[in-house]
């Protein structure tokens, strides 16, 4: 698809839908069809603002609706060319910046204009923002929040009842929250169950309703479905509001063959030596007895299956606590650590050194994006850039 057919056609279509409230007040923006076979996000956006249209309800700051990769949803296909969701580094960007339209790929024009919306959103509004970012699974699965290990996220999300997962971030590369989570916005994920189905749809609606309570931008009394949705994703949940973090991701290279055998889903314990797939025509086994996440039952995508664990709240406790009196200033008099500048954002560990610290050491004091090279891991700690006074006024800061 050449961009003269791609990039005009999809910039009016962009904004679902934008609501401003009549004082001011927090900036919220939803983005749907990041993924174009994940259409939930997008048609809850489209139901709520309708509703909002028609209603007079009492509303403060503004929201925004972001349709994602437009091309893709209308083909219904995860994506045409590349994933969306793996093209968000600076790098990348400031390269696309600098070329001619003929020479991107349809994604890489729909990240450009997303890229804009927001660019413009960020100037015109100021704050505090929220960036929530909905998609759906294509096996069975609770509904859950992903985030990127701040202690912004983390409070932000304690407000839903679903479970929460942690350190996704370091087995996917390039995801669009990553991207914005690293400007210090609160941003997280929510993914609604599986694809097309009706309470994928029902579940993001109570998440926007929710989102627009939580974050101030309007009041519980003000919707009087408010508990009725609340009971909505906690039924859907099972009542697990449990974190959760992320230890293994079974990668699908280009040009794999993999196929995860039937029945599988979300948060199921699966025993060790289990047959989950096969890769390449080859068996893949359960290595240890744990808790399988997001199993892949659909064409496209780079990632198998993870597996996951219950991160016990005395670990949360000590990692709230540990971030608060900024242990992490103590890590660099351990050998082999230093700071990889003067600014002390990034942390650069020698890998035959690391080998005997526990990744749960890094973990607990919010480091947990990785960049391995040759000889070191290059690690970030999400606290350094977090935009903590922009939301101090917040009720559940």
């Amino acid at each position: 698809m050449t961009s003269s057919l791609v990039f005009p056609s999809t910039a009016k279509k962009r904004i679902i839908g934008h609501i401003k409230g009549e004082q001011p007040g927090p900036t919220l923006v939803f983005f749907g069809g990041i993924h174009g076979n994940e259409p939930s996000g997008v048609e809850a956006l489209q139901l709520v603002f309708k509703r909002l249209e028609q209603t007079s309800l009492p509303l403060k700051g503004d929201m925004y609706g972001i349709q994602g990769n437009i091309p893709a949803l209308l083909k219904k296909q995860r994506y045409l060319t590349q994933d969306l969701n793996r093209l968000w580094f600076k790098s990348h960007i400031t390269t696309l910046l600098n070329i001619k339209d003929s020479e991107k790929t349809s994604e890489e024009l729909q990240l450009l204009e997303i890229l804009e919306t927001i660019q413009k959103i960020l100037a015109d509004q100021e704050g505090p923002f929220y960036f929530i970012d909905f998609h759906t699974t294509s096996s069975q699965t609770l509904p859950f929040i992903t985030i990127n290990d701040a202690m912004i996220n983390r409070k932000f999300s304690r407000c839903f009842p679903v479970p929460i997962i942690l350190g996704i971030e370091e087995y996917l590369e390039g995801p669009l929250l990553s991207y914005v989570n690293e400007m210090g916005y609160v941003s997280l994920g929510f993914e609604s169950g599986q694809h097309d189905s009706e309470i994928a749809r029902e579940n993001s609606i109570a998440f926007i309703w929710l989102s627009m309570v939580f974050s101030g931008m309007t009041t519980r009394e003000a919707i009087p479905e408010f508990d009725m949705y609340y009971k909505q994703l906690w039924t859907s949940a099972g009542a697990n509001r449990n974190f959760y973090e992320v230890t293994t991701r079974h990668a699908i290279g280009l040009g794999d063959s993999f196929k995860m055998e039937p029945g599988f889903k979300s948060f199921q314990a699966v025993k060790r030596h289990t047959l989950l797939a096969h890769h390449n025509d080859q068996p893949v086994y359960m290595g240890q007895k744990g808790m399988l996440f997001m199993p892949l039952y659909q064409q496209q995508g780079a990632e198998g299956f993870f597996i996951i664990r219950r991160i016990p709240k005395i670990l949360l406790r000590l990692s709230t606590i540990l971030r608060k009196v900024k242990t992490d200033r103590l890590l660099t008099l351990l050998p082999g650590v230093s700071w990889e500048d003067h600014k002390k954002e990034r942390l650069m560990v020698n890998i035959r050194v690391a080998r005997f610290y526990s990744k749960a050491v890094f973990h607990l004091l919010g480091y947990r994006n990785r960049t391995l090279d040759k000889s070191h891991l290059l690690i970030n700690n999400r606290e350094k850039t977090a935009k903590n006074s922009m939301y101090k006024e917040a009720s559940w800061f």
